[in-house]
Order: C-alpha cells, then sequence, then structure tokens
C-alpha cells in the first residue's frame, strides 16, 4: 500500500476541526486525522508493505522548464536553491514535522527523493513491487497507475478513508472511457486549473474521450490533424494544431516517473513501534493518544 501522504494529511486538515489541539493550544488536526487514516486502512486492508510517499520537491524544476505554469498558482515563494514553497495554510506547516516524527516513531517508511514528487515516488515503487499494489490518493492524476493485469488499483477517499473508490479499469472505463494509460492524454488534452496545465483550448473532458475513443491515443488523434480527411471538426483541428507545442511537452509533465533512485528503505508494516518512548512522547506532547492507541491497535491486528 502507496500513500499519497500530502494528499492524505491535506485532507486531514480540511476534515477535522481546528479544535482538536496540543495541550498548549497547538493545532494537531492534521496530525490527528492522518493517523487516524493510517489506522483505518491498516484495520482495512492488512497490506503486506505500507510505504508513505513524500513530496521531496512538490514541484520539481524539470516539470516547470518543460511547463512554466505548472503548479505556479500555488507557489508562496520562490527561490533560486532549492525547491519553491508552497502555499500551505499557517496552522498546517508546524503539523508535518510531527506527522514525520509519528511515521519515523511507529516505523513506517517514507520515502522521498530530490527533485521529485510523491506521485513519481509511487510510479517508480508500484513500478517495482512484485505483487498487487493499492494506491491511497485524492489525486486523480495517479489513476494513470491503474492496471488490471498487474493488480494496481487506485483507492480514491469520498469521505475519509472509510468509504474509498475502488479505482480498478472497468472504473475508468465506465467514468471517463480509457484506461490507466489513457488517463495521461485526457488529463492532458482536458487540463488541470489545480496543476496549472493549460489543456487545449475548447477540449474538454468528453470531447478529449471522444477523441481519444475514435484515435486511440494522442498519436492518433495528432495524426488525424495531419489527415484532411479525418472527422476531426475545423474547429478541432485548429486548437489542436495550435496547441503542438504544448502537447509535444505535456506527455512528460503529467506522465509520473516510473524510475527514480530511491534510498534504502524497509517498506514492511511493523506490528509493534520501532521506538514505542518515541510513541509515548509524542502522544502526550501533542495530545495524540487516542489517535495513537487505535494505530497501535490496528498494527497489532
Amino acid at each position: 500500500m502507496l500513500l499519497d501522504t500530502a494528499s492524505l494529511y491535506f485532507r486531514a486538515y480540511y476534515g477535522v476541526p481546528d479544535s482538536v489541539r496540543a495541550p498548549d493550544g497547538t493545532p494537531v488536526n492534521a496530525v490527528r486525522g492522518f493517523l487516524d487514516f493510517v489506522a483505518r486502512l491498516v484495520q482495512d486492508h492488512r497490506p503486506d508493505d505500507l510505504v508513505a510517499c513524500w513530496d521531496n520537491d512538490w514541484r520539481p524544476q524539470w516539470r516547470v522548464d518543460l511547463i512554466p505554469s505548472y503548479k505556479a498558482h500555488r507557489v508562496a515563494q520562490e527561490h533560486d536553491l532549492g525547491p519553491d514553497e508552497e502555499e500551505v495554510p499557517d496552522t498546517l506547516t508546524p503539523q508535518v514535522p510531527v506527522i514525520e516524527a509519528a511515521l519515523a516513531a511507529f516505523g513506517i517508511a517514507r520515502v522521498g527523493a530530490d527533485g521529485y514528487e510523491a506521485d513519481d515516488i509511487i510510479g517508480t515503487l508500484t513500478d517495482r513491487a512484485p505483487g498487487p499494489v493499492d494506491i491511497v490518493t485524492g489525486d486523480r492524476d495517479l489513476f494513470q497507475l491503474v492496471d488490471d493485469a498487474r493488480e494496481r488499483r487506485v483507492l480514491y477517499p469520498l469521505k475519509g478513508v472509510g468509504t474509498l473508490q475502488v479505482t480498478d479499469e472497468a472504473w475508468l472505463r465506465e467514468r471517463y472511457g480509457v484506461n490507466g494509460p489513457g488517463y495521461v492524454d485526457l488529463a492532458l488534452l482536458r487540463g488541470d486549473p489545480s496543476d496549472g496545465l493549460p489543456g487545449v483550448p475548447g477540449i474538454g473532458e468528453k470531447t478529449a474521450a471522444k477523441l481519444l475513443d475514435t484515435y486511440g491515443d494522442l498519436d492518433g488523434i495528432m495524426a488525424a490533424v495531419g489527415d484532411r480527411t479525418s472527422k476531426l471538426t475545423p474547429a478541432q483541428r485548429r486548437r489542436l494544431d495550435e496547441a503542438r507545442a504544448y502537447l509535444a511537452v505535456a506527455p512528460k509533465v503529467v506522465r509520473v516517473a516510473t524510475d527514480v533512485a530511491l534510498p534504502d528503505f524497509e517498506a514492511a508494516l511493523p506490528a509493534a513501534p520501532r521506538d514505542p518512548a518515541a510513541v509515548g512522547e509524542l502522544a502526550e506532547r501533542w495530545g495524540l493518544g487516542g489517535a495513537v492507541v487505535r494505530l497501535l491497535n490496528a498494527l497489532k491486528r
């Protein structure tokens, strides 16, 4: 089981009231919610391995070099050296190191790589895995990794992690008319304002799906642009032709990396915390007793 960690702790932050605070009054809603998410996932799915995948760089420069607007609207502060700072709620930022400390104390693997997003860590570990993989994320971009033949699916939270949309190829075809790899072409044609991807003007999700159904993939669509006998409308032909520069680089930006060099780590789900004393200190310092007990109980089962 691979966790898109930031996706989950953002969801926890907005889903748990900020009245949940440590004894000193510091908000810990994201921490408690995230720990409860992990406990519920372990309890319900019993994964052999569990990895919290991390954004060492939430906006990699190599993606920005290809599409400068990539996540640009989410930049809080630019840096010449090192990653730009993402705009994050003031009361969430201090909670992230507590989540890191909790993962370390429990012995749950946290894996990232400089210059890459958590999506790329997930893509690499999914590609490497010899057996079934469940990806837990609220980011639809990772639908591209769905592969029934290799038992790769996405568990997309609908309400917390107790209600998950199990995203497999049948669901993707029913909803979007594409398979996992086809979702990349759909996403880049449609665009994604949340990631600063412009898409092709005038080509929305339904049109993109119809074009992919007719021509197979992006290459097939672009071949049709140059084929005057194809059934593209004049407006579609013009818009796609004008977007050639964007469409030439967008696949590399949207497609997750699958060949990231990763540090050594132990992926096996622990049956007991690696550092019980540190777990106890975190529970006391941050008022996380209930969430810690729930995760400890889930790990024991």
